[in-house]
């Protein structure tokens, strides 16, 4: 165990954590307002996160002994630095815990796993309506990526572009 601040500690999740951290998706999807975007089960985490080859590794952050936060992260890469980055998919601290410098301590977590890991950058997306997270990284010191537009295709259209592909 990491400890960052008084009484708070983050560890690497094991595959025991599955329900918690199912339980964590399921709080920051309620809190952006995409409860019903949700889809993933314990078994799909469990091969996700912890099958034959991970595809993201998740920590969890504990206040005196309580799970309070957890964030998932996986490697992406940089052509341009010839290195690994690491992108923060999610991260998420319990309303009751929030301002206590919690959150920043499982980004400086991340941001030390990154530079141990050799990583070019450290990476995450915001949605633009969460002011009080944009401040917050704002004054980390990170900076929006302007001129870039994240794309996505998921579901049906994936489908339909894959069999196009193979056709």
């Amino acid at each position: 165990m990491d400890s960052n601040k008084a009484g708070l500690s983050i560890r690497r999740a094991t595959e025991k954590d599955v329900p918690l951290l199912l339980s964590f998706i399921r709080k920051i999807a309620a809190y952006e307002k995409l409860s019903n975007e949700v889809k993933t089960t314990e078994s799909e985490l469990r091969k996700s996160l912890f099958g034959k080859k991970p595809a993201a590794e998740a920590v969890i952050a504990y206040h005196e002994n309580q799970p309070v936060g957890f964030a998932v992260y996986f490697h992406n890469f940089s052509t341009f630095m010839g290195r690994p980055g690491l992108y923060l998919e999610d991260l998420y601290m319990d309303e009751k815990h929030r301002g206590k410098g919690f959150g920043k301590a499982l980004l400086l977590y991340l941001a030390r796993l990154a530079k141990k890991r050799n990583c070019a950058r450290f990476e995450w997306s915001v949605l633009d309506w969460n002011e009080p997270a944009i401040q917050f990284y704002k004054s980390l010191g990170a900076v929006p990526m302007n001129g870039w537009t994240v794309f996505r295709i998921s579901g049906n259209d994936l489908a339909d572009l894959a069999d196009q592909a193979s056709a």
